[in-house]
């Protein structure tokens, strides 16, 4: 099998040439299925002039356009990886990603290309360059595209041959790619997009999630192709009056966002700004855990279920979630079919319902392991099984409750966030000696990462330098990682081995008394 078959070709197959498969709402035009079929064919062909055979990996830094649809399943097509990653990171990460990938392609638009440019020279695999954009002479993707035919047979490929990688932050804070599989995709449209949702041909779906998240690449691609719906794109950033703009344009069936996107087009709301979502019958939310004072803020507004779940990476979408006509605010949900999920102890022993454990989840959707990072691995993977570092507990009817991390890891705005990574920047200023992240739940109880920092002899503390060691962070990480408090300590306490005693400031963070006002919720 090709994966691309399933999701492309039988669209054609079975009578769907001419329905809209994409929607592009930055401009509202629409593509069908058959322009879609013919745009994925001709980047097959352009990729296999450059060289690219099966195995090697494409990666696509693209915002939602229509483009990634077409370089997405045109490297999966003719049996090459694609590599899909975050746009909203820095330089030295996109380099750290290309080599480790090994990417021998990249396909890029035009907006992020300025990212790509000053670590050409350091990237050791890097071959070949296509530009998403206006023109860009050799490098035009759209260049490329139109000296090539539009028919093309899939490459053969087994079930368990890899089909794409996504990238995902570990407890060290350093991306690992995981290995996603032909078969993959389908398990997850079969399980969750049908199974839960009820997803049909005369779906359209919008999400305010990334095409380059696990979560949005389902929502956005791979969900509606599976079954000849419709996808709206949008590559701006998600503001709630672009959000609100949309929907009432294009009238998505389907919704989905994460909970800090909820609280934000909550405040717009409040705020006077006008919405309407009553073309949407249901709404999804992953990324971080939903508040069931959001989930009952938004029903009362829009009259709109949320159907909040809880997925990763590794698993590539959503295995527990609530259902439509039995959600139970706050929780995640019961278990997804196609899933089982466990509940253990230290030992690896079930827990009775009501206490807590380490969230164990088996199915087949569940990558083949981590690129190059084989003790990581065997520790995530055990057999069929994957730990997803998650805390839980559950109740007598099946639902499950979120209790926190099993690690430091923080999760803000639907992405890991390492606090070690942030302290790092932290302490590049002249002006800290020391700094410690956690994390501290904001006025709608999401979690922001909160710093506590010692400085140096010489400097005091000030709202001045708090915000001077804010954008410090800012120039230096994706900004959804800069800490959004900050609180000036004379030491930070630690054990007597020297290692920082997160559970204290976790507690610190957690007292009123510690914190000033509430920072304004944008990430």
């Amino acid at each position: 099998m090709n994966a691309t078959e399933a999701f492309v070709d039988d669209n054609i197959r079975a009578g769907r040439g001419d329905s809209v498969a994409i929607i592009d709402a930055a401009s509202d035009r629409e593509m069908t299925y058959r322009d879609v079929l013919a745009q994925v064919n001709r980047t097959g062909h352009a990729l296999r002039r450059l060289g690219i055979r099966p195995e090697e990996r494409v990666m696509l830094l693209l915002p939602d356009v229509p483009a990634f649809a077409f370089a997405f399943f045109g490297a999966i097509k003719i049996g090459a990886v694609a590599v899909p990653v975050n746009t909203l990171l820095k330089p030295h990460d996109y380099e750290y990603l290309l080599n480790d990938s090994r990417a021998r392609a990249l396909i890029v638009h035009e907006r992020l290309l300025p990212l790509i440019e000053p670590i050409r020279s350091s990237l050791r695999h890097l071959q070949h360059l296509l530009v998403v954009g206006e023109a860009h002479g050799d490098t035009s993707y759209a260049g490329a595209l139109a000296i090539e035919g539009e028919d093309l047979a899939a490459e053969p490929m087994s079930d368990d041959d890899a089909a794409f990688w996504l990238y995902s932050s570990g407890t060290t804070g350093f991306p690992k790619g995981a290995i996603h599989l032909q078969h993959d995709m389908i398990c997850c449209a079969e399980s969750f997009a049908r199974g839960v949702l009820g997803i049909t041909a005369a779906d359209r779906t919008f999400s305010v999630a990334r095409l380059f998240f696990a979560y949005g690449l389902g929502n956005a691609l791979y969900f509606p192709f599976y079954v000849g719906a419709t996808t709206i794109l949008h590559p701006g950033r998600p503001e709630p009056q672009l959000v609100f703009d949309v929907v009432a344009r294009h009238k998505p069936t389907l919704f989905y966002s994460v909970p800090t996107s909820y609280a934000a087009m909550l405040a717009a709301m409040d705020a006077g700004t006008g919405f309407d979502f009553s073309s949407v019958r249901l709404c999804s939310s992953a990324g971080e855990p939903l508040a069931a004072s959001l989930y009952e803020r938004w029903r009362a507004r829009t009259g709109a279920e949320i159907l909040d779940g809880i997925g990763s990476t590794e698993v590539l979408h959503t295995f527990l979630a609530n259902r439509a006509g039995r959600v139970r605010p706050g929780s995640s949900g019961e278990v997804v079919p196609g899933y089982e999920a466990r509940i253990v102890d230290a030992d690896g022993r079930d827990v009775p319902d009501g206490e807590i454990g380490d969230l164990l989840i088996k199915g087949k959707s569940t990558c083949a392991g981590y690129w190059n990072r084989q003790e990581q691995s065997r520790r995530t993977i055990i057999g069929e099984w994957i730990r997803t570092g998650d805390k839980y507990s559950r109740d007598a009817d099946g639902y499950f409750w979120y209790q926190g991390r099993s690690d430091d890891m923080l999760k803000v705005s639907g992405q890991w966030v390492s606090p070690a990574e942030v302290e790092s920047a932290l302490v590049t200023h002249a002006a800290v000696l020391e700094a410690a992240v956690v994390g501290r739940e904001d006025a709608e109880r999401l979690v922001k990462p909160m710093a506590f920092v010692v400085l140096k002899n010489g400097y005091k503390a000030s709202v001045d330098l708090e915000h001077e060691l804010q954008a410090h962070v800012k120039a230096r990480l994706a900004l959804y990682k800069y800490p959004r408090w900050i609180v000036f300590v004379d030491e930070l306490p630690k054990t007597a081995t020297g290692k920082i005693q997160r559970y204290r400031l976790r507690a610190l963070a957690s007292s009123p008394a510690s914190a000033p006002g509430e920072p304004p919720i944008t990430t």
